[in-house]
């Protein structure tokens, strides 16, 4: 196995990693990344292959888990009670009960709401150049999700700032400042849920809180902590992959010349698949293996972590032709933006109806969409997506 030096803070990683995952992939389908310390996977067959596998899960093993440092508790109390982070029997249980409120039906009947928040936003853009990162991708997920708990939309602000820090948890260039923003924010958003959620037992309403508290199986019903737990993943969640998504979306519709003649309901699927496909929002996920395991050729011993490069795989030249270009009349086919397996992204279908809905919607009102800058990509790893979108229409259409 090849080992390979990059580091995921470097400004030329950070604006493009993809000549990076082209070199490991031809190094074989696991490479070791010397900055993480880590075996990494970048063909689809190897990530599919781990997500899929049950020898491998998200906790670690108990005999491995060290002690959470005083200052981080709060955060990690939280974290032990999310379904990100658990495997069965918890996981099961929690999934369950999650999507019994999280139902199809519930998510498809959003859609009218998210196309008039959609058209709210576009009409509230100011005139010339705007930054549609902050002011379209970042509002329209957080106010759908906003609604769609319960929780009022005019704190959205507070919300965004409060995931913005937690996340930063998970990125590579984490540090104390990065800690202790993310455990202020933690009891903060705690604080606000946990009010939330006592109103709702004492005052039902038509929201997904409610939901969760009403959701329960043979008696068995979600904690507080759970719940809170859940909110926040599906929050967080939501912020980094449909906010980053619809920026990297939009800027590479914009970058190679497409518009809303892909966006028809004959085209959109496709094209949200290939966006989804070709530039992801999250870029590398961990697994813990729980036994001895034999994969691509190299021999995992129980507690080795592994990681899945979600962004490589999706660009595996065995899957995909000219996998480096955008395409957005691609057969669809399924990709690993989401993940696979136990853990796939329960937000999935949520996502995927904003980004049906919302850019139809902005590429039909805002023609001639045109970028006024280039764009840049913001330093998140493993995360990827914008600083801001500053764009320029020539003209604005009405619905």
């Amino acid at each position: 196995m090849r080992s390979l030096s990059q580091s995921p803070t470097a400004a030329a990683f950070v604006q493009n990693p993809y000549p990076f995952y082209e070199r490991a992939r031809k190094a074989g389908p696991l490479f070791h990344w010397q900055e993480y310390g880590l075996v990494c996977a970048t063909s689809a067959a190897t990530v599919g292959a781990i997500l899929r596998d049950r020898r491998f899960g998200r906790e670690v093993p108990e005999e491995q888990r060290k002690p959470v440092p005083d200052h981080l508790r709060p955060f990690y109390a939280v974290e032990a009670h999310s379904m990100l982070e658990l495997e069965p029997p918890r996981h099961t249980r929690l999934r369950s009960l999650v999507l019994r409120a999280f139902t199809s039906r519930r998510i498809a009947a959003l859609q009218p709401d998210i196309a008039f928040l959609s058209h709210q936003l576009i009409d509230a853009l100011p005139a010339g150049e705007v930054d549609l990162l902050r002011q379209f991708a970042q509002r329209l997920p957080v106010i759908v999700i906003a609604r769609l708990l319960g929780v009022p939309e005019d704190r959205a602000d507070d919300l965004l700032g409060w995931s913005n820090a937690m996340v930063g948890m998970y990125q590579a260039r984490r540090s104390r400042a990065t800690e202790d923003a993310a455990v202020a924010a933690t009891e903060a958003f705690v604080a606000f849920l946990k009010a939330h959620i006592e109103e709702r037992r004492s005052r039902p309403a038509d929201d997904l809180i409610t939901h969760l508290i009403a959701a329960g199986a043979e008696g068995e019903k979600l904690s507080s902590g759970e719940m809170i737990a859940t909110c926040i993943l599906l929050l967080n969640a939501r912020h980094e992959a449909t906010v980053q998504t619809l920026g990297n979306g939009i800027k590479a519709l914009i970058e190679n010349g497409y518009g809303a003649d892909t966006l028809i309901p004959d085209a959109v699927e496709a094209t949200t698949e290939e966006i989804l496909r070709f530039d992801p929002p999250l870029h590398l996920f961990t697994r813990h293996a729980y036994e001895d395991v034999e994969i691509a050729g190299h021999r995992f011993r129980r507690g080795d972590e592994v990681g899945c490069l979600l962004a490589a795989a999706n660009r595996d030249p065995g899957m995909w032709d000219a996998p480096g270009r955008f395409r957005p009349n691609r057969p669809v086919k399924a990709n690993l933006s989401f993940g696979a397996g136990l853990h796939f992204c329960v937000g999935a279908p949520l996502a995927r109806l904003e980004l049906q809905t919302a850019l139809p919607i902005l590429f039909e009102r805002l023609p001639g969409l045109a970028l006024a800058e280039p764009p840049r990509y913001a330093n998140l790893y493993h995360f990827h997506g914008l600083e801001r979108l500053m764009v320029r229409s020539g003209g604005r259409g009405v619905d």
